[in-house]
């Protein structure tokens, strides 16, 4: 899929676990609560079993690495992102491809060890050369398609090796859809290139505690959230992760934030969900499989997007000013083939944006700030143009819990 998710970070699990006889000691107050390690930071070497060309008869593993943060967990859960990069060559061609990844890891401990099981989700980007060097002939120099959706499913362990390190081993299986192309045409499928790749990392995760500190338990409070009633309009585009800049964007619908993190940067960081009923697309009526338009009229679209998984980053909370950045990601649904009457119904979407709220009231903010929206079909179907939007946004947010924003 042809997006590029904005955080490309770190992961990982830790160090040195006290043993389960200390947690449960008698000069453990009951009134001690525990709490696991903030974040998991990771970087060490990774394989790939399979190049992306890499036909029976020709199969050459390729050598990478890569890093990713995991952050605080919820019931054994934590939110992942995960960054990856593979070198090599193979049949002559270059072969570089990057993984952009998040999901869940979850996660258990047993003696020193800690086990955990991941499945991940995002982008896959390659070279425009990666099927063949010879690109004469061919629409941007892309012998072969440069994104796809991918996904990781896998599992590792953590091995302690000081008070605030770990040695990890993980595997698992990686997918993604790369297909070559013919001049002038969309990609196609060949029968024995690679879909499924096993891929293997080893390397040091560090993290502020292991199993943790225990604090003192306190009272439950109101939780800090808002419902942000917003709007969305285009006002340009740029072109790194779609091909088509012909369409355009305008939305309407709500946003749910929940302080369910902690804080991060020195922002309080939220959980970020959101709707869009009113999703409207502008584009031209009659297109190429690229999405290039053939006519002058364009054509109105309307659908509906859905982005469950999202995270916020404000700062300032409770006072009059507040900046923020929110990253979310989803899918949308139109009733038309969207940017190619070739392409697809349904595409993925990731949101990035910047801005500020300003208070109105105890209860009430105005948030205002500038938005890329990417949304495309992750090569699900041969064509897909997708579009990278440009877009402003404004709304109104009312909180619920804490203490409404009124330092």
């Amino acid at each position: 899929m042809k997006f590029e998710i904005f955080l490309i970070a770190l992961v990982c699990s830790c160090a040195h676990a006290a043993p389960p006889s200390d947690l449960t000691s008698p000069s453990v107050p009951a009134s001690l609560a525990q709490t696991a390690p903030p974040y998991q930071i990771y970087g060490g070497y990774s394989w790939l079993s399979n190049s992306f060309n890499g036909a029976p008869g020709a199969r050459q593993p390729l050598n990478g690495w890569n890093a990713g943060i995991a952050f605080a967990p919820w019931h054994h859960l934590r939110f992942k992102l995960d960054y990856s990069m593979f070198r090599g060559t193979n049949l002559g061609t270059p072969q570089h491809a990057y993984l952009i990844l998040g999901g869940g890891q979850y996660e258990a401990a047993f003696h020193r060890e800690r086990f955990f099981a991941e499945a991940l989700v995002g982008e896959a980007g390659l070279n425009n050369t990666w099927y063949g060097v010879n690109s004469d002939g061919y629409k941007s120099g892309d012998t072969g398609g440069k994104a796809s959706l991918a996904e990781f499913l896998g599992g590792g362990i953590d091995t302690p090796i000081g008070p605030n390190t770990s040695f990890r081993v993980e595997g698992g299986v990686q997918h993604s859809n790369f297909n070559p192309i013919e001049p002038d045409t969309a990609p196609y499928h060949v029968n024995g290139l690679p879909n499924y790749f096993g891929r293997l990392s080893a390397g040091i995760v560090w993290t502020p505690r292991f199993v943790s500190a225990t604090r003192p338990a306190t009272p439950a409070a109101p939780v800090e959230s808002e419902l942000i009633f917003e709007s969305l309009n285009s006002f340009g585009h740029f072109k790194i992760f779609a091909d088509t800049w012909w369409s355009y964007l305008s939305a309407g619908g709500v946003e749910y934030d929940r302080h369910s993190w902690g804080r991060m940067l020195w922002a309080r960081r939220d959980y970020t969900a959101e709707i869009l009923p009113i999703l409207i697309l502008r584009q031209p009526s009659k297109t190429d499989v690229w999405g290039d338009p053939l006519s002058t009229s364009h054509e109105t679209v309307p659908g509906i997007n859905i982005s469950p998984i999202g995270m916020r980053l404000i700062w300032r909370d409770g006072t009059r000013f507040k900046p923020y950045y929110v990253i979310k990601g989803g899918m949308s649904v139109f009733t038309q083939k969207a940017f190619s009457q070739d392409a697809a119904y349904e595409n993925f979407s990731i949101q990035q944006s910047v801005g500020a709220q300003f208070r109105l009231t105890g209860r009430w903010d105005f948030r205002t700030g500038f938005e890329v929206f990417h949304t495309s079909n992750g090569f699900v179907v041969p064509s897909n143009p997708g579009l990278d939007e440009m877009s402003w946004t404004v709304g109104l947010s009312h909180h619920f819990g804490g203490s409404a924003g009124s330092k």
